[in-house]
Order: C-alpha cells, then sequence, then structure tokens
C-alpha cells in the first residue's frame, strides 16, 4: 500500500524538463512527511486568500487559483506589463490518506496543507475450513 503524495501525471516532473509550462511555474511547492501528516507548502504570490480553493475529489487534492484582470484600469498606457492573470491548477494524488481531516493555511503568499495519514487498521477476515 502506497502512502505517498503522487502528481496527477506520473511523468510530469520529466516533461516538466523540456516543455516548462508557465502556469505550473507559478505554483512551486515542497512536499514532506512529519508527525504523522504530509505537508504540502505553496508558493501562490499575488493571490488573495479568496482566490484560492481546494478541493478533494476522486482520490485527488486539487489546488486551484484564479485571478483575473477586471479590476485593470482602462485608462492606463503600459508601457511593460508583465504581471500575468489567469486560473492556475495543480493536483496530487491523496487515496491512502485520511481526506476528512485536511486542512489549510494561507499567509503572505505561502499555501501550507497538512493532510493526516489513516490510522493503520488491520482488516482480517478469518476463513471457516470446511
Amino acid at each position: 500500500m502506497y502512502m505517498g503524495l503522487l502528481p496527477r501525471s506520473y511523468f510530469g516532473d520529466f516533461f516538466d524538463d523540456f516543455v516548462p509550462s508557465i502556469k505550473e511555474d507559478k505554483m512551486k511547492c515542497d512536499i514532506y512527511e512529519k508527525d504523522g501528516n504530509y505537508h504540502i507548502e505553496m508558493d501562490v504570490p499575488g493571490f488573495d486568500k479568496k482566490d484560492i480553493k481546494l478541493e478533494v475529489k476522486n482520490d485527488y487534492l486539487t489546488i486551484t487559483a484564479e485571478k483575473s484582470n477586471e479590476e485593470e484600469d482602462k485608462d492606463k498606457n503600459y508601457i511593460r506589463k508583465e504581471r500575468s492573470y489567469g486560473k492556475y491548477e495543480r493536483s496530487f494524488y491523496v487515496g491512502d490518506l485520511d481526506k476528512e481531516n485536511v486542512s489549510a493555511e494561507f499567509n503572505n503568499g505561502i499555501l501550507k496543507i497538512s493532510i493526516p495519514k489513516k490510522e493503520e487498521t488491520e482488516d482480517k477476515k478469518y476463513i471457516e475450513i470446511k
């Protein structure tokens, strides 16, 4: 039984070396295990807490950050415009973890997510010999 976190695509890191994704670059993360929990610390610069959504569905934790440029002043004459807007998303497999007790906090552009491991139980079934 594998209890780790895996990106949605097992080959994602391999292909990212050849074709880097601008959108994924905006959501760099570290994943580590400590005190019986898995932790994800993700950089989400330029976003507010209200722009970020976490969803657990079909054994995947999906983190979505979306920001539009609706606040942009139409009267501005931009000389250079480098900040990007749009929807950014990362997914992680959390199948064997305690999906009911995921916790998250967001502070200074860093999203911290904690996912507890399930307590291991022995599912024993004795079979009667006839």
